[in-house]
């Protein structure tokens, strides 16, 4: 299949004109549509789909996916692909989730278009599902008008489920849709959600909200409430702190998993990062620099979890103990300067930089590496 190949910062998606036939075969609806007299059943899921449970919790909850409105949407969709003429039944583009990582092939030396393979599985619609809805109909009641359209669409592969949650979110964002910054809230308000996404989100909402947090409103909860700059996506901070907590999870189990054991959890993370504040001195909250970041960030969080394995105890005076171990990053304050700061730390994509950051804030602050730090 013909594609084009984009590049954006660290992000590589493809965009392709589907036959509607081919690509109606290829999608998973994930909510129940209904046309005049028929319907479209959603497929079965999972228990461990977790972004497909999402969007299905999500369109059967949210009062913009309850049945009426959904079949009033999809019959004025499907009733303006028979009345266009002169203007494009699907102008705007439809995107399209794989996790399988698809095989791109360049027809040409500049390598921005080629011939792209299809996944094995169905693709899961990011946005476009009441479009692809009304056009399954629109097939059924004229067959070959609907196979001269092709459905513009962008085709995100190999990513993880968060990237595809976060995305759904983000275009669902509307006033009539879901809020961005549920992607992360909803952890702790859903039945369906694990244990272990309900424990860290709480930290989230503790490092965003507790008075002494020092990400108190910094954290960018796409619409939140304060007009600070902000300096990481929520969904970004909770992936570092899901990330901690899954590693951790028995451990937890054993000990607590309610609120009051996760705001020591939380007094960890806020200990750290006043020390960090402390170590990096005029660098922090310096927008000359790159420290708080959010490539920094994550770094310096993962630098966090190992330190609190082998560091944790005493509380008492934590803050002064760690400043004095991670004073050696004031040191590097050149190397995070805003201006040049991706070629100081070339990487293929932000996972690498920011394991290749966190490696340098280690090494300059005499921290072993996870595997030697042992178990908290």
């Amino acid at each position: 299949m013909l594609a084009t190949q984009v590049r954006q910062k660290d992000s590589v998606f493809y965009i392709v004109a589907y036959p509607a036939k081919a690509l109606l075969e290829r999608v998973r609806f994930i909510s129940r549509y209904y046309g005049e007299g028929e319907q479209i059943a959603p497929e079965e899921l999972k228990a461990e789909d977790d972004i497909g449970l999402f969007i299905e919790r999500i369109e059967r909850s949210e009062k913009a996916f309850q049945r009426p409105l959904s079949r009033a949407k999809v019959r004025a969709i499907k009733n303006f692909y028979e009345t266009a003429v002169s203007q494009p039944p699907i102008p705007g583009t439809v995107l399209l989730f794989t996790a399988e990582r698809l095989r791109f092939t360049p027809s040409s030396m500049a390598g921005t278009t080629g011939v792209i393979t299809e996944p094995e599985g169905k693709y899961l619609v990011i946005d476009g599902q009441h479009r692809l809805a009304a056009l399954r109909f629109y097939q059924t009641e004229r067959p070959q008008e609907a196979a001269a359209v092709h459905v513009p669409c962008v085709i995100f592969d190999g990513k993880s489920e968060d990237f595809a949650t976060e995305m759904f979110v983000i275009i669902n964002s509307t006033p009539t849709r879901i809020n961005k910054s549920h992607l992360v809230d909803l952890y702790e308000r859903v039945s369906w959600a694990s244990a272990d996404k309900k424990f860290a989100a709480r930290l989230v909402e503790l490092l965003y909200s507790e008075a002494d947090s020092p990400l108190r409103y910094r954290i960018n909860r796409l619409g939140g409430r304060s007009k600070q700059e902000k300096w990481i996506l929520q969904a970004e901070l909770f992936n570092e702190m899901h990330r901690w907590v899954k590693a951790r999870w028995r451990h937890i189990e054993r000990t607590g998993t309610d609120a009051r054991h996760a705001e020591r959890f939380y007094h960890v993370v806020r200990d750290f990062l006043k020390a960090a504040e402390k170590a990096w001195g005029v660098a922090w909250a310096n927008s000359s620099y790159v420290v708080t970041s959010s490539v920094t960030l994550k770094a310096m969080i993962r630098v966090c979890t190992v330190l609190a394995a082998t560091d944790a105890e005493p509380e008492d005076g934590r803050v002064a103990r760690w400043a004095q171990r991670l004073s050696p990053w004031a040191d590097m304050m050149r190397d995070f300067r805003t201006e040049g700061f991706y070629q100081r730390f070339p990487a293929k994509g932000q996972v690498e930089r920011v394991s290749r950051v966190q490696r340098e804030l280690m090494r300059a602050a005499g921290i072993a590496p996870p595997a030697a730090a042992g178990s908290q």
